[in-house]
């Protein structure tokens, strides 16, 4: 997470709001460390304590904006244990906050346990919102946003992997999001190929970082880059519902040459870049080929008609 954001004086003001008793959950950067709203500020500021999913990852954090409420480890691997001990510290009243190493809690990790029994000792639980991977990634990837499934990380091995995406063809009528890890980013693309064939696949890696990259194409188009360029960081894997076309160069040439008809080049370059879903800098590229190739062809026709001419008066 870059922790280069100088803190201004307004987050020294974030640490005696009033705040009601109760369980808190709330969204913190995926990367950027000035992705955080005032509200989990305010909250974080004034909270009893501070339930983390690694106190050394959020640490950097809460130094940055100067929050100095107290912090301890919740997680997976002492859930159960923890559990009672924090129900106990809301029922004397205290303001909890739980967040996750970033974005939304509760979305892949271990947050919804808590939250159901605090929900059921009746206990205030307030949701803080912000950051989240997969609606940061859904949001730019250019594919159907009206409907999705989020599925978080498959299991690890191919045959279960391939088993889970067999149970998810039937959510396949939206965009299909899921998390992976970069050392096995190859294997799902493999696996997405040969359950759901050759259909478009976007990956999302790294959000708001410095290496944030977006990639679109053909799972078999994606692994061949991905087992030369070896992914890092966390990522994040779209799937396009079946009905979504890849557009083909073709097609891709056709919407340029309307497009350039009745706009300036650098308008239609921006308008098919939308439509498509590609790089404005590839559609750019392509427009300038198309271009040449266009002023050689009239060339051509010119010198054409022009020899016509003197063949006629000679």
């Amino acid at each position: 997470m870059p922790m280069n954001t100088k803190s201004t004086d307004s987050t020294k003001s974030h640490t005696k709001n009033a705040l009601d008793a109760g369980l808190y959950i709330v969204a913190t950067p995926l990367g950027h460390a000035r992705d955080i709203t005032l509200r989990a500020l305010d909250v974080l500021g004034a909270a009893d304590l501070i339930l983390c999913e690694d106190t050394r990852t959020s640490s950097k954090l809460l130094m940055l904006h100067q929050i100095k409420t107290p912090s301890t480890a919740y997680h997976e691997h002492n859930g159960q244990k923890m559990r009672p001990k924090i129900l106990a510290r809301l029922a004397d009243g205290q303001r909890i906050a739980l967040i996750s190493d970033a974005g939304t809690p509760l979305i892949s990790d271990p947050g919804m346990k808590l939250v159901r029994d605090a929900r059921a000792a009746n206990h205030n639980v307030v949701a803080i919102p912000g950051a989240s991977a997969p609606i940061a990634a859904l949001s730019i990837a250019g594919l159907p946003s009206d409907r999705f499934t989020f599925a978080g990380f498959l299991p690890p091995k191919q045959a279960a992997r391939r088993a889970a995406l067999e149970s998810l063809k039937a959510a396949r009528g939206g965009t299909l999001i899921l998390f992976e890890a970069a050392r096995r980013l190859t294997d799902l693309l493999a696996d997405i190929e040969a359950v759901y064939g050759a259909g478009e696949v976007c990956v999302a890696r790294e959000l708001t970082k410095k290496f944030e990259e977006v990639r679109r194409g053909t799972p078999d188009a994606l692994r061949a880059h991905y087992e030369v360029a070896k992914p890092r960081g966390e990522i994040t894997v779209l799937i396009a519902p079946p009905d979504v076309k890849i557009l083909g160069a073709a097609e891709i040439d056709a919407m340029l040459r309307d497009a350039m008809r009745v706009q300036s080049r650098r308008d239609a370059v921006q308008a098919v870049a939308d439509m498509s879903g590609q790089s404005r800098r590839a559609i750019y590229a392509r427009a300038l080929e198309l271009g040449e190739n266009e002023n050689e062809k009239e060339e051509a026709e010119n010198a054409a008609s022009r020899q016509t001419k003197a063949d006629k008066e000679t």
